[in-house]
């Protein structure tokens, strides 16, 4: 297993890009190497820009309206705050200590930061970009998601093999569900009644039943599966293994394996278009983008051109929004 630095490279992908009569989801990739995040087309699969952040750029977080995106820097302890309009830092956000998993409330007014280091949770109020609450976590906080309605935070605790479920409107952990080893990616089903859980230590994922928040299946994958996405229609949910150099498909009807798809070296994070056709997957060690079609699990483009490292963690396309500038 890899250095926690070098093993959360959260990038992202989400918008940014040309004023356009119809606009397509750009995607926000945060390259940890490079200290920039390199935004592209999802329509054309270009390389639109690349906005200088912090120091080694993890996590990425798309507001719901598509016009900001939170990037944490682990190693100045900041989240960089990019308006999409722009693609410009329109603020820098202190936090705790080694941030790295991030994700924006569905409601677009907080976004909550797990910082590694120091267990905590930091939640940011978007309409004024600072922190007005800090919580604890567990030990070693990193992959976050949110329910659909907002009320729920689940967060993978790497070292203590659980995950924590946080109350929205009180800021507390409500329980704690024991998962596999060395739990990573968190994702919610659109529908809000399933948590699927990476464990990068035993090749699993968790599958949590939101409504009893217990483990009610486990699905064994590739090697080390890091980042987790859900299609919107909720039907699949898609895994990067880093150790394998795969994604594997996972069906949510029967919580089984139906495809394995070979990608570029070490990837990290993925993340769904939201029209569902398609799986962007971030490839740390080689610097490009595979392009997954969900039609048929296969590989149609990569994405080369972007900065150094891209990570990909966390949901990094975000819904289109015209009236953006390259």
């Amino acid at each position: 297993m890899r250095s926690l630095l070098t093993l959360w490279l959260l990038g992202t992908m989400v918008f940014a890009g040309a004023v356009r009569a119809s606009a397509s989801p750009f995607a926000y990739t945060s390259n940890q190497y490079s200290n920039d995040v390199t935004v592209t087309d999802t329509a054309t699969n270009t390389v639109l820009a690349t906005v200088p952040v912090g120091t080694y750029p993890q996590g990425v977080a798309v507001t719901p309206d598509g016009t900001a995106v939170y990037i944490t820097n682990e190693n100045d302890f900041t989240v960089s705050v990019i308006a999409a309009a722009t693609n410009t830092v329109v603020a820098t956000v202190p936090v705790g200590a080694y941030p790295i998993g991030v994700v924006a409330t569905p409601d677009g007014t907080a976004v909550y930061v797990a910082n590694f280091a120091d267990n905590t949770l930091s939640v940011i109020a978007t309409k004024t970009n600072t922190v007005v609450s800090t919580l604890p976590a567990g030990s070693g906080p990193l992959g976050m998601a949110v329910t659909p309605d907002g009320s729920r935070v689940y967060v993978a605790n790497f070292n203590e093999n659980t995950v924590s479920v946080i109350d929205t409107a009180s800021n507390t952990a409500v329980t704690t569900v024991p998962v596999g080893l060395q739990p990573t990616g968190v994702a919610v089903t659109p529908d809000g009644t399933t948590v699927y859980v990476t464990n990068y230590g035993d090749q699993t994922v968790s599958v949590i039943a939101t409504l009893i928040n217990t483990v009610v299946g486990l699905v064994l994958v590739g090697l080390n599966p890091e980042g987790v996405a859900v299609t919107p229609d909720g039907t699949t949910v898609y895994v990067a293994n880093t150790g394998g150099n795969t994604v594997s498909v996972i069906d949510t009807a029967s919580n089984t394996v139906v495809a394995t798809v070979p990608v570029g070296t070490y990837p990290q994070g993925l993340s769904v278009t939201p029209d569902g056709t398609a799986v962007y997957v971030a490839n740390t060690d080689d610097f490009t983008v595979s392009v997954i079609d969900t039609a048929s699990n296969t590989v149609v483009t990569t994405v080369t051109g972007g900065g150094a490292g891209p990570v990909g963690w966390g949901n990094f396309i975000g819904p289109p929004v015209t009236g953006r500038h390259k």
